[in-house]
């Protein structure tokens, strides 16, 4: 365990969290998109000096929970850390390269103080459109992960404080929301700046070798934080198993196999059982998967300690190659949070076996991406892309929340108003969903209904969805929740569509209707108290009849 000045350790430990948060701040504040500015699907980070995240800002673990693994495989692989220069950003989207998927560019600034090398920055960001066969990314026909969109290798997009304009420019020629993207990627490298610069003041204030050493000691803290927490936890082997609805193409259900080990102060999760990888884009990297399985661990531990690498230690992930949840080049993989999720809920179903009185049952399991490719009577082109949300699963203790963001991807709602002030919809309902929820003891959170009138001249709608099928597991005999639905009304006449859907055509006076899934519920609802049931029935979160 490194020593250092208890007092000083807490004063830099926030002062790297703080230079974390003003990166995520810049990014809000100068971003273009309602993605970025408004949904929050980015995240920032600071590194040491050795590239290993010490401090992070409160965004989403799905992106924190990969970006050492990112930045490991650029350095093993493609750019050497000594070869890094003062004013380089360092930026890539391949999924093949420690990314996850096409529309996450992951961008890196080495800090350096005196000609050494201190720290580095981090910025990722979910980019509105990549290109490639669908609008937004999410191309449910792709067997290939070429026809997903623009693949970016590691590449220094800014070479000694220059931007490459020539590669930049390639960038926004592929792209169809150019000056959308221009604006989201230069807020972008300005934040890497904004972190850059605290990074070098704190550096010049406490010295580089006690920053150093601060990094150390946060990365020791943390990991014996979580030792400390999974030691708590009773030794032994626990399987589990979850389940995407499909790939959109094959029938059948993907099955996600988890054999949880905890032995002592550390844990293994091992997927050997788990589906091959599918034809479609549902497949995830080992960069999803070890995301997924390090957002389980830490909400099942329930330790407390400042976010970073460190917790990962006592963590060991394997899974087979050429699986679901560890798919091989060139598979498709931009629909892979579908799968990330269902990682997520299959290795919390483990840990229910060994601390069932801790866990939940199964939150909503997916996010409900979705993009509209608009055109105009003008000619005027405009993407429209979104995210939605749902239940959470009914807790030991308490009804699941509803219409709440997931910790693993932790999203906002993007304001009605915002959306409608941009693009040519307009909402005819946003509502909680009754009889969403699953039935037991303790309800399972309820989803969604959103409704929203197309008014332009022409639209084509993609859906990266799931849980249509593979409903939201209950616990201790509480019952699934309800799975997911899609459909488009035109002149009265409902159109049911695939969870995975793209290029549905649009016309001006479509209302499009999405349904997201309720948690499950946990204990068998026959224990339910009859003054929950009253409250939920003058509630309206269950039918009254």
């Amino acid at each position: 365990m490194s020593r250092v000045d208890p007092v000083l350790l807490e004063i830099v430990s926030h002062a790297l969290v703080s230079a974390a948060e003003e990166m995520s701040i810049t990014v809000w504040r100068t971003s273009r998109s309602t993605t970025v500015r408004e949904l929050l699907d980015y995240s920032t980070a600071v590194f040491d000096g050795q590239g290993r995240n010490i401090a992070q800002a409160a965004r989403m673990p799905v992106h924190l929970n990969s970006m050492e693994l990112c930045l490991n495989e650029i350095v093993a692989r493609h750019l050497p850390l000594d070869d890094w220069r003062e004013g380089d950003v360092v930026v890539t989207n391949d999924p093949y390269s420690g990314g996850q998927h096409l529309p996450d560019f992951i961008a890196f600034k080495p800090v350096f103080l005196d000609g050494a090398r201190i720290a580095i920055a981090c910025v990722l960001i979910h980019h509105v459109d990549v290109g490639g066969g669908a609008a937004g990314g999410y191309n449910a026909r792709a067997v290939e992960v070429f026809q997903e969109g623009l693949r970016l290798p590691p590449v220094r997009i800014v070479r000694a404080g220059a931007m490459q304009d020539d590669l930049f420019a390639t960038i926004l020629q592929n792209v169809r929301e150019p000056e959308t993207f221009r604006g989201d990627f230069l807020s972008q490298i300005a934040a890497l700046e904004v972190g850059a610069r605290a990074l070098r003041e704190l550096a010049a204030r406490h010295g580089a070798g006690m920053l150093a050493q601060v990094g150390d000691a946060l990365l020791d803290h943390a990991e014996a934080a979580m030792r400390s927490a999974l030691f708590a936890l009773p030794d032994g082997v626990y399987s589990a198993e979850d389940f995407v609805d499909g790939d959109g193409m094959a029938e059948g259900r993907k099955r996600i196999a988890a054999t949880l080990t905890i032995a002592g102060d550390a844990v293994s999760v091992d997927f050997t059982g788990s589906s091959p990888q599918a034809a479609g884009p549902i497949n995830a990297t080992m960069a999803t998967t070890k995301s997924a399985v390090y957002y389980a661990v830490i909400a099942a531990s329930g330790i407390e300690t400042t976010g970073n690498a460190g917790c990962y230690r006592p963590i060991t992930v394997s899974a087979p190659e050429g699986s679901l949840v560890n798919a091989a080049f060139p598979a498709p993989v931009s629909m892979r949070m579908l799968t990330g999720h269902r990682i997520a809920t299959a290795v919390l179903k483990a840990f229910a076996l060994a601390v069932p009185e801790r866990i939940p049952a199964s939150y909503y399991g997916v996010t409900f991406n979705h993009a509209v490719n608009i055109r105009h009577a003008d000619g005027r082109r405009q993407v429209y892309f979104d995210a939605e949300i749902g239940g959470w699963g009914g807790h030991p203790e308490a009804d699941g929340a509803s219409g709440l963001s997931a910790g693993f991807h932790n999203g906002q709602n993007t304001p009605i108003e915002m959306i409608e002030a941009i693009f040519p919809l307009r909402f005819e309902r946003y509502a909680l969903l009754p009889d969403s929820g699953g039935a037991g003891r303790m309800r399972g959170g309820l989803g969604l209904v959103r409704e929203w009138r197309f008014i332009a001249e022409h639209g084509l709608l993609n859906a990266s969805f799931d849980a249509f099928e593979s409903r939201p597991y209950g616990l201790a005999g509480g019952e699934p929740g309800r799975g997911g639905r899609l459909c488009v009304i035109r002149d009265g006449v409902v159109t049911e569509l695939e969870a995975k859907t793209i290029g549905f055509p649009l016309q001006a006076g479509d209302i499009v209707r999405m349904e997201t899934p309720g948690g499950g519920g946990h204990g068998p609802a026959a224990e339910r108290d009859p003054a929950a049931i009253a409250a939920d029935r003058a509630d309206g979160y269950v039918a009254s009849s």
